[in-house]
């Protein structure tokens, strides 16, 4: 098999869309200063939310535990700066709901200093065991958006023929640049990363999974999988949504995952760019994950770029390093345009899953009215999932929801292909969000 994989579009459905990576494709990863006041919720996970285990006026480094994972899906939190715990208080959550946060804050006077992860042996003399356990302890999660806990992803159950490791280089949601960027600054610790996961699930070969629209992040991953065995670089159709897990593999594998299973089900695992460089910081440079690479952009932010960034920043403060708002009125997105979550305050922190912030002019954001459906079928060819989005609408509109999750309401990723090729400007991805939490009351 050849190293360098150039792959035609293999899913169905999905659409053509405009990219405007180009306003921070080419700007290199800024450092953005700390908070001296971090707020850090207790929901940055699937699964079980952490609990904290600080108490106010507790004095915190920066990387200690201040909050532990409860259950078996769920993952552990560290302080992202140095301070005293001034509080732990509900506050407004970026994915729009009030949750338990811990308020730190730092004197101006307060030096930094750093509780590392206690590892006291190279990567490569680790046992399976042990680097699943710092993984762990570094409370890293999937950090493409799903958020889910890695230590338990990379162990799959032993009756699962893990053949496959699928790096998702994708990144085909419009404006970000996070995994584009890392893969061009951070290629060697990328590649090592990669390695130790590649060697910890002990599968057959790893492909690297990425779309045609970064050519200078394929460059430098055709030089560094060059001489390794087993590695290969799958360059793809930029089609949105491709980074969809899904997607993804059935474009570069041809296996597809059925109804209600997990890629591991097909014997494939899926990790992304930015969770496999948070490997590298933790079982390397002993760092637990207390900061990420966002990508700030949209025509309603004056200095757009790549940041590295504190968990539990504000909004406010990352967008006055970015010398402000355009204008007064402005949206704000958590994450990327199709996918992410609008905001109604730029106080809410940075979290594990905030893969960027955009910013919006009244005129670029402003809701087009709703007309009446007019059964064109575009939402069916565009839709990714083969779901039939204009009779599912349909029930949900009339609460009949139970008809609803017989068309599959639940296989629906949200990926937005319906909402933006509608011509009658249906709120469709709002009405499957709805229908999910009334099907789910069905079933309690």
């Amino acid at each position: 098999m050849d190293k360098i994989l150039r792959l035609k579009k293999a899913f169905s459905g999905g659409l053509s869309i405009k990219e405007y990576k180009e306003q921070t494709e080419k700007v290199p990863i800024e450092v953005i200063p700390s908070p001296k006041k971090a707020y850090v919720p207790m929901i940055q996970h699937l699964g079980g939310p952490a609990q904290p285990v600080v108490e106010s006026g507790e004095k915190v480094k920066t990387g200690q535990e201040i909050a532990r994972g409860e259950g078996f899906i769920s993952s552990p939190i560290s302080s992202p700066i140095t301070g005293t715990v001034q509080s732990i208080e509900d506050r407004y959550h970026p994915l729009g709901f009030k949750d338990k946060t811990i308020v730190i804050h730092q004197t101006d006077d307060e030096e930094e200093d750093w509780e590392y992860l206690d590892i006291d042996i190279p990567s490569k003399y680790m046992s399976d065991k042990e680097i699943l356990k710092w993984i762990e302890k570094a409370g890293i999660v999937g950090l493409g958006g799903a958020t889910f806990p890695t230590h338990i992803k990379l162990n799959p159950p032993p009756d699962k023929n893990i053949d496959t490791l699928l790096v998702n280089a994708a990144e085909c949601e419009p404006f970000l640049n996070v995994d584009n960027r890392l893969l061009q600054e951070k290629t060697e610790a990328f590649i090592q990363a990669l390695r130790i996961t590649y060697k910890l699930l002990d599968v057959e070969r790893c492909f690297i999974g990425i779309e045609n629209n970064k050519p200078e992040a394929i460059s430098v991953l055709k030089k560094a999988i060059k001489t390794i065995p087993n590695f290969y670089l799958a360059i793809l159709p930029t089609t949105y949504p491709q980074g969809g897990e899904k997607q993804l593999i059935y474009s570069v594998l041809h296996r597809e995952v059925p109804s209600g299973k997990l890629p591991l089900d097909i014997g494939v695992i899926v990790i992304n760019v930015h969770t496999l460089y948070s490997i590298y910081e933790a079982l390397i440079n002993k760092k637990p994950l207390i900061e990420r690479v966002i990508t700030v952009a949209g025509e309603g932010v004056e200095k757009p770029g790549n940041y590295l960034v504190r968990l539990g920043t504000p909004f406010r403060q990352i967008l006055q390093h970015c010398k402000g708002y355009v204008k007064d009125r402005c949206k704000i997105i958590m994450g990327g345009p199709m996918m992410g979550f609008s905001q109604f305050t730029d106080e809410v922190p940075v979290i594990k899953g905030t893969s960027g912030i955009l910013v919006f002019t009244e005129k670029s954001a402003c809701l087009k009215e709703v007309q009446p459906c007019i059964q064109c079928g575009r939402c069916l060819s565009s839709c990714p999932m083969k779901l039939t989005p204009v009779l599912i609408a349909k029930y949900i509109e009339n609460n009949k929801f139970r008809e609803a999750n017989d068309l599959n309401l639940f296989e629906c990723m949200e990926c937005g292909c319906c909402n933006y090729i509608c011509p009658a400007n249906r709120p469709l991805v709002q009405l499957f969000k709805y229908g999910k939490i009334k099907a789910r009351q069905l079933k309690q």
